[in-house]
């Protein structure tokens, strides 16, 4: 076996700044102790050396001193500040030849822009919710718009900035809600049609594969990627509360208050296409490695793209990620090293083939 010495660079939600008028929910994206630990030792019982390191300010000058110590990074950084933190630790790795996992600063920046991921997205001709951004709040609607609307933050993540309130009927409900989310989150608010069906996310594993390039293993399909089994989320147990909507507080304090039903019961067709735009969603924004891609239906039962992931939660028990690999039969030591084997294959890091 060929041991890789790994630094895993993470945010731990008890190692977050605060600042004065902060969200309720500003640290919500970022990690626990028990998802650093289980990745640590999956890592570890992959036959690695796995150095952990919080992804803050300091960070820099120690992955300088370190780097010739380091095969690789694990990455699952959120970044604490500004609208693209999630591409900061990439950038910090880059300019010191650190590779590592998931996607590379463009990618990290776009997906954590809904408003950009949606405009690529339109580009390529993908099903996405047409959409208006507000940045004052006093903007005209456009008229190709109409109510019922979804209102949510551009630059955040885990559905901070999202509510029962989200889904506004009329002018009024939708300029307040415009207004609170801009001056909460001081950013623009993202105005989309609201899509009234069913809610699915995708799993995926893999990267474009170049002509003649073979997959890495078994696992991956002829077009390189692994797509988990598809997951619906359920929210009718919280209705009474949280309507709907898939929102910050079940993401973050009720997860497992909610029905995650995997493999979902949708028919062969649906299927197909839910997974079909997962893998295009990734590829137009070039996403590397693992992703996790959000998707609901119309009114007429049609899928649409909503957000991305590139930094898909990896906590044992309650990720979307790893519920899917569950239901498949994936242990989570295999989840992580196949993640780790995609980035080092792709950096020409050497390695054995997958644990």
């Amino acid at each position: 076996m060929h041991p890789l010495r790994i630094a895993l660079l993470y945010n731990l939600k008890k190692n977050a700044p605060h600042v004065p008028g902060e969200p309720v929910d500003a640290a919500a994206e970022l990690d626990s102790e028990e998802t650093v630990q289980a990745l640590q030792q999956a890592m570890e019982a992959g036959g690695h050396q796995v150095t952990p390191l919080e992804g803050d300010a300091n960070l820099y000058p120690i992955l300088q001193r370190m780097r010739l110590d380091v095969d690789i990074a694990f990455n699952i950084c959120e970044g604490h500040r500004g609208d693209s933190r999630e591409s900061q630790v990439p950038a910090m790795l880059e300019m010191l030849g650190i590779p590592y996992t998931g996607g590379k600063i463009l990618a990290q920046a776009l997906s954590l822009d809904k408003a950009m991921t949606k405009r690529v997205w339109m580009s390529y001709g993908l099903p996405t919710a047409a959409f208006q951004l507000f940045e004052r709040g006093d903007e005209p609607l456009h008229p190709a718009l109409s109510f019922p609307l979804f209102v949510k933050p551009v630059h955040e993540g885990t559905a901070k900035g999202i509510n029962a309130k989200s889904v506004v009927h009329n002018q009024a409900q939708m300029r307040a809600r415009v207004k609170s989310v801009i001056k909460t989150y001081q950013q623009p608010a993202l105005v989309e049609t609201y899509l009234p069906g069913r809610e699915f996310t995708v799993g995926l594993l893999g990267n474009a594969l170049a002509r003649g390039e073979k997959p890495p293993s078994e696992l991956y399909g002829k077009n390189g990627f692994h797509i988990f089994p598809v997951l619906e989320i359920d929210t009718s147990p919280l209705a009474k509360t949280e309507g709907s909507v898939y929102t910050n507080l079940i993401k973050s304090d009720r997860p497992l208050d909610i029905n995650y039903l995997c493999p979902a019961k949708i028919d062969a067709d649906l299927e197909a296409e839910l997974k079909r735009l997962s893998v295009a969603a990734f590829l137009a924004i070039n996403a590397l490695d693992v992703s996790r891609v959000d998707l609901r239906l119309d009114a007429e039962g049609k899928p649409h793209l909503m957000e991305i992931n590139t930094l898909p939660g990896i906590n044992p028990t309650i990720s979307d990620l790893c519920i899917m690999a569950r239901a498949e039969g994936m242990p989570y030591k295999q989840l992580v090293n196949e993640i780790l084997a995609l980035a080092a294959r792709r950096s020409g890091v050497p390695h054995d083939a997958h644990n």
